[in-house]
């Protein structure tokens, strides 16, 4: 067995754990023994021929948009939100959204994502659809001026719904833009996350539009608009960051906002690249993320990480940028960061961190040979190759199947409802 950790290397050997945490990672076969030894009726897994590594972290989706998916394609953003996305959403009932939801974890699960930051309404209604599922979640409970007051209440809800599950699902506040949300109710946003401690998430600098109308409105860009109304600092998870000077680099790094990376969604709306390798010199967190599958069109976050690391090269002329370790980084321990969880808590193998882990099936002809395990993962790896997942120390995907989900059930649902929502007027 091979594990993958936050420093740059392999070993083969033992990984176990207990409760939720990881309890044990060796190359002795005796501390293996003593191990098994210890816990009388530890259940055992043959993962030779695969490869038990850190599940991943998406940071960035709007996961109950897959009831969109492929639904509007080939526009540009301002099209594609005003005149398809928000008149689709205002048709969407709460018990919709779960289905939408629920798709987009079986989705993500997987392909080996074990915790995902959302953006998107109804988000009190999923915490319990969510938690059933296993995966770790960060809930972001997205707003506008017209829906404001209204959010605000509901994450209040929010946050003592997700008081009362396993711990895994926390809620974040999530205005949805600077361009959308007016100063003041950002400032009441943040206001809230401080109150109760919470992230706050939102879109930043996404396009040239988005740019043009903040300037109009404040005379400054995206980021300094939010530096100066507070709301920048190390519980920030600012989405995309394409268009950002080097003033805006050095404010994000200063602060300690994490960056979340959506390539295929930028590249799909022709919203430009995000300067990636420029934030990471100047010290800035970032991570990658799918955003959501209307944009993308899927929650595949190996192909996101494939194309983050191939943009880099590809953009700056370097082919040494973002290489593959580094990459994989992003979407683990950096993810973990994000979400609030402190350095070897999640998204590495280390005795004591939260047993969120994947097995990789490498006995696949894309893998094949293994020269450097770490650049397969990142340059030939794809969701389907994700046997097994393990979120909180609790198996949620073996065998590509996810126990207790009726798969087949779901798309007849999401069908249905997809059916009502289309015919509406």
């Amino acid at each position: 067995m091979r594990a993958v950790g936050d420093a740059p290397r392999t070993f083969t050997g033992w990984v176990g754990t207990e409760n939720n945490r990881i309890a044990l990672v060796t190359s002795s076969a005796q501390e293996a023994a003593a191990f098994r030894a210890s816990h009388p009726g530890l259940r055992e897994m043959d993962c030779r021929g695969k490869l038990l590594m850190p599940g991943l972290i998406n940071t960035h989706c709007h996961a109950a948009m897959t009831l969109q998916r492929s639904y509007a394609d080939d526009l540009s953003l301002m099209t594609w939100l005003n005149d398809y996305i928000w008149p689709f959403e205002a048709k969407q009932r709460p018990e919709e959204v779960v289905l939408g939801m629920t798709l987009g974890v079986a989705e993500m699960l997987l392909g080996g994502v074990t915790s995902f930051v959302d953006m998107y309404y109804y988000e009190n209604c999923c915490i319990g659809p969510v938690d059933a599922l296993g995966i770790r979640a960060m809930l972001g409970c997205s707003y506008f001026d017209s829906n404001a007051v209204e959010t605000f209440r509901l994450i209040e809800e929010a946050v003592e719904r997700a008081s009362a599950g396993s711990g895994r699902v926390r809620i974040a506040v999530a205005p949805h833009a600077p361009y959308t949300v007016s100063a003041e109710n950002l400032t009441r946003g943040k206001e809230l996350a401080d109150r109760y401690g919470l992230n706050l998430t939102t879109h930043i600098a996404e396009t040239q539009d988005e740019m043009r109308i903040v300037r109009e409105r404040y005379g400054c860009t995206p980021v300094e608009h939010l530096d100066r109304l507070g709301l920048l600092d190390d519980r920030c998870i600012g989405a995309h960051c394409v268009h950002v000077s080097d003033s805006d680099i050095a404010t994000l790094a200063a602060r300690g906002v994490t960056v979340s990376h959506n390539p295929q969604s930028n590249m799909k709306i022709a919203s430009g690249v995000a300067p990636i390798e420029r934030l990471r010199a100047a010290g800035a967190r970032v991570t990658v993320a799918t955003d959501g599958p209307c944009s993308n069109n899927d929650l595949d976050l190996f192909e996101e990480l494939r194309t983050a690391a191939f943009l880099q090269k590809s953009s700056t002329g370097d082919p040494t940028a973002l290489p593959a370790w580094e990459a994989l980084r992003l979407v683990t321990a950096n993810g973990a960061r994000a979400m609030g969880y402190a350095d070897g808590e999640l998204g590495v193998i280390r005795e004591g961190a939260l047993a969120d882990l994947i097995v990789v099936d490498l006995c696949k002809p894309h893998l094949q040979p293994v020269h450097d395990v770490v650049s397969n993962l990142v340059y030939c790896g794809k969701a389907s190759d994700v046997d097994t997942v393990m979120v909180d120390g609790r198996i949620v995907v073996e065998g590509r199947r996810i126990p207790g989900l009726d798969l087949a059930g779901l798309y007849d649902s999401v069908s249905r409802a997809l059916e009502r929502i289309t015919a509406a007027r």
